[in-house]
């Protein structure tokens, strides 16, 4: 199913990730690419839920789905912190923990699948609770501005980055926790 409605979306979520990039350097005022960004951020994100979605309701999940929206999702979130980075809205060591850790909890699912513990490295309630910090902290941090007339979303933003920061810290200790006695019997 490589090309079914939700691998298509998801497909095209990987495909618009540079307009986010790209629109900094738009010759458009700074509040209207903020909040250019910050739309199709949503919009993105948005996809991520609806191919999901659609997938089960049409009966058409797939392994390689399976694969390709988690990889879509972290695209989308590590562009976004390079962008924010970039713009001075994120520290550096905020980018760093979350894009390492998905690095390494990539490279540790793609090794407990090779020895057949993939299960114990399975998403959990933690890592959810992670992502959706993150979607939350990201478009507050692209739209930098208030909403509302009292929102400082700035603020909101970095707060919820360095509590998505923490949350990516730990989810990262309590996957190599449950994956640690698997990798030990399958070193003997």
């Amino acid at each position: 199913m490589f090309f079914s409605i939700p691998n298509i979306m998801t497909w095209t979520r990987i495909a618009a990730i540079p307009f986010i990039v790209f629109i900094f350097d738009v010759p458009l005022d700074l509040e209207t690419k903020n909040t250019i960004a910050t739309v199709l951020f949503i919009l993105f994100a948005i996809t991520d839920w609806l191919d999901g979605y659609l997938a089960r309701r049409l009966n058409q999940t797939s392994a390689f789905g399976a694969f390709l929206d988690p990889v879509a999702d972290k695209f989308l979130v590590c562009a976004s912190l390079l962008v924010l980075v970039d713009l001075g809205r994120v520290d550096v060591i905020v980018a760093l923990l979350i894009i390492g850790r998905e690095i390494a909890i990539s490279s540790l699912r793609e090794w407990m699948a090779l020895i057949g513990a993939a299960k114990s490295v399975a998403v959990n309630l933690l890592g959810k609770l992670k992502t959706t910090f993150q979607m939350v902290a990201i478009p507050f941090l692209l739209f930098d501005g208030t909403l509302w007339g009292w929102l400082d979303t700035g603020i909101w933003g970095t707060v919820l980055i360095w509590l998505a920061a923490f949350l990516t810290i730990w989810s990262m200790f309590y996957y190599l926790k449950k994956a640690v006695p698997h990798i030990r019997a399958a070193m003997k």
